[in-house]
């Protein structure tokens, strides 16, 4: 009697992009937001198999959800169609080109990433070599403007407040134009 959910909100893109396995092929369940790496305005959607949608709706709306925001609705709608272009796979496909080439390059500087690699847009390092703490990282980044967040890493040794991760991320600096020599 177990039911599947997945949260795909950071992969959706790879998803939609044809890139990363379908999880609406198995879930019961799948949500996601429409910002990161789908590149739409910030929001969710719920997806679910069709013998659960008058439930979901009946939940959702009106109790949790308030009145259309139609601004909103068809910024979601320009984000699903640019991504079933072939610009969006393109782009998505550098995204995590550009994860791998910036792993990479954090590897030869002696950073050690919690996977040991990427094989999609995030990167997680674990900052215990480095005498730096997630949280410590994140404000460093953020007064350079790079936006990052703090981690925890299995066993962290500083807690979820502290942390001693950090997550890093490609989509915004790829929609900039970067390319992979630009990762170094």
């Amino acid at each position: 009697g177990a039911l599947l959910m997945v949260d795909m909100a950071h992969i959706a893109g790879l998803v939609a992009a044809g890139l990363h396995q379908n999880p609406c092929e198995v879930a019961d369940f799948v949500t996601t937001t429409t910002h990161k790496t789908l590149r739409g305005p910030r929001g969710g959607v719920i997806l679910c198999k069709e013998k659960y949608a008058k439930d979901i709706d009946k939940a959702i709306f009106p109790g949790i959800q308030g009145g259309p925001l139609e601004h909103i609705i068809a910024s979601k709608a320009v984000c699903f169609k640019e991504a079933l272009s072939d610009e969006f796979k393109e782009y998505q496909v550098q995204v995590a080109k550009n994860a791998k080439a910036l792993a990479e390059e954090l590897i030869k500087r002696d950073f050690k990433l919690i996977s040991g690699g990427t094989d999609n847009h995030l990167i997680l390092l674990d900052l215990t070599n480095k005498n730096i703490t997630g949280k410590a990282a994140e404000k460093r980044l953020d007064d350079a403007y790079i936006t990052a967040n703090k981690n925890t890493i299995p066993f962290d040794p500083n807690g979820a407040l502290v942390t001693s991760g950090i997550r890093l991320g490609t989509p915004a600096v790829t929609t900039r134009g970067m390319k992979e020599e630009d990762m170094a």
